[in-house]
């Protein structure tokens, strides 16, 4: 089903990221997490693609068994990174002849020893260039659905490569405009970040649906570690107060993160958002506990 139609039949939407597992034991955790997820009956789940594509296979393998083992439409990623237009073009083919609909395009993290990676060489340089590519794919008829739902990322804390929030405001408005269906955000620990986004997204014209990405805090190491990541994370005093006082006890510290997660998701549905997004690291409890936390019965993502 297109994304058009998944975010129509109910707002909000309710949505699951997971990355592809590496060992065969990982991957039968990762299934079981699934599994305990699928009764909450997301109205999709994200499949991610590693920096510089490193992933490629494991997504595409993850991506065909959500198709083919539950009734969950999957969303996988798709970078820029290290991509011919001819890759890219196979990669499309593939997935639509899976019967995927839909496809979140990013501009993506070069590998990590590469920190001089010249994006010049390439095929695409900005996720505007994905995002074309994908919509002359559609335009071109080779899909039996009829063609991809595009997805693009935001960023409400800001794009950490474009330190200029009205020249950021831009570069999305012209993603956007390529043909993006929605808007799903990068993580976010202060609401007013993300409706102040919104606001801006709103004053530029831009009228897809912007999905809130939510990841909750579960570990004292985990938090240092998104604070580290290229986008950075900006943790309020409010949480910062919270988990000191957990005092690095790993269930108070869980306990805590999913707590303030979801106020953040009780806030955020009350301001009326398009959908939230849960980066779930290929865990079942924070979000299932999150779920339960605001009340939404088993089936509150279908719709």
């Amino acid at each position: 089903m297109h994304i058009r139609q998944i975010l129509k039949q109910r707002k909000p939407s309710f949505s699951f990221e997971f990355f592809p597992a590496r060992t065969e034991a990982s991957a039968e955790e990762l299934y079981q997490t699934i599994r305990d997820l699928q009764p909450l009956k997301p109205s999709f789940v994200s499949i991610t693609y590693g920096a510089g594509g490193g992933t490629r296979e494991l997504t595409h393998q993850l991506v065909a068994r959500v198709k083919e083992t539950t009734e969950i439409p999957p969303v996988p990623h798709l970078t820029c990174v290290g991509q011919s237009k001819a890759e890219v073009d196979q990669i499309l083919t593939r997935y639509a002849a899976l019967g995927v609909c839909n496809i979140l395009a990013l501009r993506g993290d070069p590998p990590r020893n590469q920190s001089d990676y010249d994006w010049s060489g390439g095929d695409f340089q900005h996720a505007g260039d994905l995002v074309r590519f994908i919509r002359e794919f559609n335009e071109s008829g080779r899909h039996p659905s009829g063609g991809f739902g595009i997805g693009v990322a935001g960023f409400p804390e800001g794009h950490p490569a474009t330190p200029n929030r009205l020249l950021e405001m831009d570069y999305l408005k012209a993603k956007c405009d390529e043909g993006a269906d929605y808007i799903c955000s990068q993580l976010f620990f202060d609401n007013h970040d993300f409706f102040d986004f919104r606001d801006r997204c709103s004053l530029m014209g831009i009228q897809i649906p912007i999905i809130a990405g939510i990841m909750p805090v579960t570990s004292l190491s985990s938090m240092r570690r998104m604070a580290e990541l290229a986008a950075g994370a900006r943790y309020p005093a409010k949480l910062l107060k919270a988990l000191s006082r957990a005092s690095e006890e790993q269930a108070a510290v869980e306990k805590v993160g999913i707590h303030y997660a979801a106020q953040q998701c009780s806030e955020l549905l009350a301001a009326d958002v398009d959908g939230l997004h849960f980066y779930t690291l290929n865990k079942s409890k924070a979000t299932t506990e999150i779920y339960q936390s605001l009340g939404l019965s088993i089936g509150a993502g279908a719709a």
